[in-house]
């Protein structure tokens, strides 16, 4: 039997071309292009679904509060209420939410009124990912309540 061999190229001839190179890097570009743009759009979405997870716990802290006190907090003494003691409310046993502050996945503070609109006891409300009210889309207001 006769060993195989392999071609040998010139010295001159090793590694890729500089085509080659570009094209590659041009290909990779498109992708990460490509990929990176859908990935931003769902990260919106998951924040979104964050905040309204996050809003549905923060509506059954309030009505632990409101178990233990008889009433909600005050829009005065707000969300901070399911935390700290907001001073002179007997039977306080919190805290009633289990983070120290209380931000929006956008790092925006809840917005919380009491009472709420339309004769409801309160609203919490997500300002979205732009911060200002009103919006569409990932900027939309989130509302529980």
């Amino acid at each position: 039997m006769k060993p195989l061999q392999r071609a040998v190229r010139p010295k001159s001839q090793h590694g890729f071309t500089l085509m080659e190179l570009l094209a590659v890097i041009i290909i990779i570009g498109v992708l990460a292009a490509t990929i990176g743009g859908r990935f931003l759009g769902q990260t919106e979405g998951a924040k979104a679904g964050a905040a309204k997870a996050e809003m549905g716990q923060l509506v059954q802290a309030l009505d632990l509060f409101k178990l233990e006190i008889g009433r909600h907090p005050t829009a005065q003494e707000g969300l901070e209420a399911l935390i700290k003691n907001p001073g002179g409310v007997p039977n306080w046993n919190g805290p009633y939410f289990r983070k120290d502050n209380i931000k929006d996945p956008w790092n925006n503070d809840y917005k919380y009124s009491n009472p709420g609109p339309n004769n409801t006891p309160f609203e919490v409300k997500s300002l979205g990912a732009d911060g200002r009210e009103g919006g569409e889309g990932p900027n939309a207001d989130i509302l529980k309540g």
